[in-house]
């Protein structure tokens, strides 16, 4: 009994294996193909350092513009390292390096903004060793670091031209052209017709935000490329979760801030103030610019305004020279400073450095033995700027006549006054009813100040008052 079932057990397991290879002879082969990992073609650099957390609000910048070559006698990055302590003295929060590129070489006038590699280092400065520490001493400092970016044109010696002749404008013939109209016969027009191009211009942006751990950049004449361009750079410098960036358009289109920008440049403002001063223009026009600068701007969005830059320091003179000596300088920056803006120092400017610094800026240095005095002015009115929330981002009164600056900035239960004469004589000024007969503390003097109807202002004086 029990054999013959082992043999009936033996016959339905050979049957079952029988049937199972003919099943499975039976189906179709089947072919698995080997997991191909995903291609990344131009990964984005690792990133350097630990991103900076502290990048201030547009309306609670400070910032600081730094010219390498007559920063300091070495015209190096060194020289920037070895002067942080006195940047943050100040009290700014941003530092705006001016282009830290190679420059090129071929029909050269040596200019900063001629970039012959977007992702190099001009070896004049130094490595990108001394760059970073540049950075991460900023930042330990609590001070954030902008980068400027030249995005409308390149070095004719630019690998770009050689590699990519589509990514320049050019003429009828084919040539490449430099930007029309403008005179600046030393660098090439990209072309923003080419996505190619702008694809690697944004590419380049991001390079130095991994590179080196910046917080953004100072955009170069931001008006001449298209503003979808710049719509198109921002939102993808913004998708880099890691990093609060601020942006700055050296222009003047409202269409900037609608593009990203954060803030956009004063021009307007400096050659207005610049008027008021040498032609005695009335001191009410700059009224207007509170408006018209401030088209599109929202959300806490600003106008830089400035009485110096590296620019109009060699080409029409120093704050000293167009605002009436140390006191109207003065003056002319408390303006800048608290009126509606975010304030811009150049180097050299806190010190009332006397000397124009010409370009391309090889041949003159800041003179930084100079005007102590006039630095621990500086310092006031920016440490009251920064512990005064009226200041950076309450409403605005303005109480002007043709020759006094006056206006109140009102936050909650803080009230500012700013009283500035900008004539180089003495002006008898009628005090408006709603600040008349009251105290106030003189901010920058201390004590009190007692406004009655009418007041007499000295030569360029200026009163920074709170109640």
């Amino acid at each position: 009994m029990h054999t013959t079932l082992i043999i009936k057990a033996m016959k339905k397991s050979i049957l079952f294996s029988l049937s199972f290879l003919i099943f499975v002879c039976s189906k179709p082969a089947v072919t698995i193909d080997p997991v191909t990992p995903p291609v990344v073609v131009n990964p984005d650099p690792a990133q350097y350092g630990t991103p900076y957390n502290n990048v201030p609000l547009a309306q609670d910048a400070s910032i600081y513009q730094v010219n390498m070559r007559n920063f300091s006698a070495a015209g190096n990055f060194q020289g920037v390292v070895e002067r942080l302590d006195s940047i943050k003295a100040l009290g700014v929060n941003v530092i705006y390096l001016m282009p830290i590129y190679p420059v090129g070489s071929v029909k050269s006038v040596n200019s900063p903004y001629c970039i012959k590699d977007y992702q190099a280092i001009n070896t004049e400065f130094g490595t990108l060793t001394d760059l970073r520490a540049i950075i991460d001493g900023a930042h330990s400092r609590n001070m954030a670091v902008i980068f400027d970016w030249v995005a409308n044109h390149t070095a004719w010696d630019n690998a770009w031209i050689t590699n990519n002749k589509s990514w320049y404008l050019q003429d009828a013939n084919g040539t490449v052209v430099s930007p029309p109209g403008m005179g600046w016969n030393d660098v090439a027009q990209l072309n923003f017709a080419n996505n190619d191009m702008r694809l690697a211009m944004i590419k380049a942006m991001k390079y130095w935000v991994y590179t080196a751990n910046i917080d953004g950049f100072r955009c170069d004449y931001s008006d001449g490329p298209p503003v979808d361009f710049w719509k198109q750079a921002i939102d993808t410098l913004r998708n880099i979760s890691t990093h609060k960036l601020l942006m700055l358009a050296e222009g003047t289109r409202s269409t900037n801030f609608s593009a990203g920008f954060d803030l956009n440049f004063g021009f307007s403002f400096f050659g207005q103030l610049k008027n008021i001063f040498s032609n005695g223009q009335s001191v009410l026009t700059i009224d207007g610019l509170n408006s018209t600068e401030y088209n599109g701007a929202t959300a806490g969005k600003q106008v830089v305004r400035y009485i110096t830059n590296h620019d109009v320091n060699g080409s029409d003179g120093t704050p000293l020279q167009l605002f009436g000596g140390e006191k109207g300088s003065v003056a002319a920056f408390i303006i800048a400073a608290y009126m509606k803006s975010v304030p811009m120092i150049y180097n050299g400017q806190e010190v009332g450095n006397t000397t124009r610094l010409t370009f391309p800026f090889t041949s003159t240095k800041v003179n930084w033995t100079g005007n102590y005095p006039m630095e621990v002015l500086y310092k006031k009115i920016i440490a009251f700027r920064n512990s005064s929330t009226a200041i950076r981002s309450g409403t605005l009164t303005s109480y002007s006549s043709a020759d006094v600056c006056v206006f109140t900035k009102t936050q909650g239960t803080e009230n500012v006054l700013v009283i500035t004469n900008l004539r180089n004589s003495t002006i008898n000024y009628s005090v408006p009813a709603p600040v008349a007969n009251t105290t106030w503390q003189d901010v920058l003097n201390g004590g009190n100040i007692n406004l009655s109807t009418q007041i007499s202002l000295a030569p360029y004086a200026y009163w920074v008052l709170k109640l």
